[in-house]
């Protein structure tokens, strides 16, 4: 109990796309003196604001945010990478004296930062190629299904439209003749020095599919096909963070292979079927506490305000 008690608090704040996550960790870190850790893989590219959702800059100025914009869309950024400058920015947080609040839906970069991953074997060029033309050839489901017949945990967490980081999975499980997800149980770098408080929120499915249909929507209305066409320009075709939900539709309509109503709907899909992989990956999370609504739900905040002032003075929850 009492390494339990010295140890600094950290909130982590999990749940589906369009869960409400971002409300939640505004209104803790105000209440609480804290400072917001994103965990989203595609919020730390900079210039790509529609397509990720991220905290508007609005939001931004009402509390610190870290792990946004750190890299430029041509730049990589894994979960090791992320990991890394995660604990920086939450080492930072606990010195000043604040609480560090990590809100964001990537699975896999959450594990990363407090699990910590296993030494990934070295890469292997031509394999990697050889993988892309497969993708190029036969189409990025294909690939996943490849994956999926590898590594099913993996598959779960990485998008079906996300080439590279499939490709990457399927590379380190080869290479080393193990499932990725078995690699991460060995030799991991956990997190130490911190009791964290796990909130999970997850809203009644049709009411979560209502709200990502409509972030969806407003993505295309506010401008994701005109954002996207700007990126494409600068950063050609083969910038791998245009392959995410939302920009890759938006790139089909810039094509012609798809029409603007057509990319809507294809993208409310992705992001559902995105959501659905996300609540299982979290539910496997060990100690997570679950909030059954979204994150704006005054219901919602009130649990979550309970759990967190428990926590702030050191009692197991």
């Amino acid at each position: 109990m009492s390494d339990y008690a010295e140890d600094k608090p950290l909130i982590v704040i999990a749940g589906p796309t369009a869960s409400g996550k971002t409300s939640l960790a505004i209104r803790l870190a105000e209440e609480f003196l804290g400072e917001i850790v994103s965990c989203d893989s595609v919020a730390v590219y900079r210039e790509m604001e529609i397509g990720t959702a991220k905290p508007s800059h609005e939001e931004r100025a009402l509390v610190p945010h870290h792990m946004i914009d750190i890299v430029w869309p041509d730049e990589p950024c894994t979960a090791g990478d992320y990991s890394r400058q995660a604990r920086e920015a939450l080492a930072g947080i606990t010195q000043r004296g604040h609480v560090p609040i990590v809100a964001g839906g990537t699975g896999l970069y959450l594990r990363a930062l407090i699990d910590g991953l296993a030494p990934a074997p070295p890469r292997q060029p031509a394999l990697r190629e050889r993988l892309r033309s497969r993708a190029d050839e036969r189409g990025a489901e294909h690939l996943h299904r490849v994956l999926r017949r590898l590594d099913p945990a993996a598959a779960r967490a990485i998008h079906a439209n996300d080439i590279p980081k499939a490709i990457r999975a399927i590379e380190v499980s080869l290479a080393a003749r193990r499932p990725l997800t078995e690699q991460w149980q060995k030799g991991r770098d956990a997190l130490t020095g911190y009791r964290i408080l796990r909130l999970g929120l997850a809203p009644q499915r049709e009411l979560l599919y209502e709200r990502i249909n409509q972030r969806a929507a407003a993505m295309f209305e506010r401008g994701l096909i005109e954002e996207t066409e700007r990126l494409l320009a600068r950063y050609g075709d083969d910038c791998r963070p245009l392959g995410s939900l939302g920009y890759a539709e938006a790139a089909a309509v810039l094509r012609g292979d798809l029409t603007r109503e057509e990319a809507v709907a294809r993208a409310q899909q992705g992001h559902r079927n995105y959501a659905k992989r996300q609540g299982t990956w979290f539910r496997r999370e060990h100690g997570m506490h679950w909030l059954h609504g979204p994150g704006s739900d005054a219901g919602v905040e009130e649990q979550a305000r309970d759990l967190v002032q428990k926590h702030l003075k050191g009692n197991r929850i």
